[in-house]
């Protein structure tokens, strides 16, 4: 029995890519560190918060590649002369990613209080109209 995808069906026409973005999105979806909100701040605005406390704006990095928002993040060593008698504050480096949808673009970031903001903005294009002619042949 074969496997039948999005883009196989016949009223899809043009949504081959749509299966390929699930399935980067279902591999993205695993990672637990750092937590992070999504949440809707307008009408096409979302903004995305990841709890990187202890991490500078030096030890960051932010990527937006085909549709593919990357976030890493990694902490120089500095502890040669540090003895931690307990170590609860994670420091380990970490990838974090999220797959945008059409139209939606990175509008800022910024680094507060050990959070990283990402403000996003979906850009919604005008509706058009295309009336086709008929001819002969």
């Amino acid at each position: 029995m074969s496997k039948v995808g999005f883009g196989a069906h016949p009223f899809l026409l043009g949504f081959d890519q749509l299966e390929r973005l699930v399935e980067r999105t279902v591999k993205a979806g695993a990672e637990g560190y750092p937590p992070f909100n999504i949440e809707q701040s307008g009408e096409n605005a979302y903004r995305i918060t990841l709890a990187v406390a202890g991490f500078r704006e030096d030890d960051l990095s932010i990527t937006v590649e085909d549709r593919q928002l990357m976030i890493r993040g990694r902490q120089a060593e500095d502890e040669q002369d540090r003895v931690f008698l307990h170590r609860g504050i994670a420091a380990r480096a970490f990838q974090r990613s999220f797959v945008l949808a059409e139209g939606v673009e990175v509008a800022g970031a910024a680094l507060e209080n050990g959070l990283l903001h990402l403000d996003l903005r979906r850009s919604v294009p005008e509706p058009v109209v295309q009336t086709i002619r008929i001819g002969r042949k």
